[in-house]
């Protein structure tokens, strides 16, 4: 298995595409960067981090087949992955923060963005990248944010994490093929927020309250407004306040 350790670089998930492009590079191939200049999260926003305190990482999974399953569903088993890996280090009240964000004693820790490669044929290959909070203990502009340094008082290494988040998706990219029912479930069970009153924000800049019922088999949020109707949203089309 690869690992590329960089000092800095503008992003991890930019580096490895066009790595993957000019050359051969291997299934499972992890790029790791003590700094990253210009660190994308979902909707284009930036991944900020102290140089050095965190994990930002990326990786490569190749030749992925949709077969009778959801695109969707390898966002799911991503998303399991590293929270399986928090869980198996004894790190508290985690949870799934739809889409892709992983919660903390109801603060983030880790932000995921998969950028997909499809083929022709419909198969893909996924550039995961992951940022998760290690080490960092200000976040004196950044008040809903934690690593797990301030959770458990330990100091983390970046290395050994990143190694124990690809172990896990291998694991989970099998367990894709053959029970996405199974990740389904967990990420369903640790969903954040799943049914407690909740205020959102919709595009248009209305806010309402709405009670998380699940995530649809196409990636879309299910939420059930005060006068028991049930809505659904895509990505760009909600936030949760």
């Amino acid at each position: 298995m690869p690992l590329i350790k960089l000092n800095a670089i503008d992003s991890t998930n930019d580096f490895l595409k066009h790595l993957f492009k000019e050359s051969a590079v291997e299934d499972y191939t992890i790029v790791i960067a003590k700094e990253q200049t210009k660190g994308k999260g979902q909707m284009g926003a930036k991944w900020i981090s102290e140089p050095g305190k965190n994990l930002i990482m990326s990786v490569l999974v190749k030749g992925i087949q949709p077969n009778n399953h959801n695109i969707y569903d390898f966002n799911i088993a991503v998303a399991v992955s590293v929270l399986q890996v928090l869980k198996n280090i004894q790190i508290p009240n985690v949870a799934i923060k739809w889409p892709n964000d992983i919660m903390a004693d109801s603060k983030k820790v880790a932000g995921i963005l998969i950028e997909n490669i499809i083929k022709p044929d419909g198969s893909f290959t996924a550039i995961i990248g992951i940022g998760l909070n290690l080490n960092q203990t200000n976040f004196e502009n950044l008040p809903q944010a934690t690593s797990l340094k301030c959770i458990t008082g330990k100091t983390y290494e970046q290395e050994a994490i990143a190694i124990l988040i690809k172990d896990s998706l291998e694991v989970n990219s099998v367990t894709l093929k053959n029970h996405p029912d199974s990740l389904w479930k967990e990420y369903d069970d640790s969903l954040f927020k799943k049914d407690y009153p909740s205020p959102f924000e919709d595009k248009n800049g209305n806010r309402f309250m709405g009670i998380i019922k699940k995530v649809t088999r196409d990636g879309k949020l299910e939420v059930m407004l005060d006068d028991d109707r049930t809505m659904h949203f895509e990505v760009k089309e909600l936030k949760m306040l």
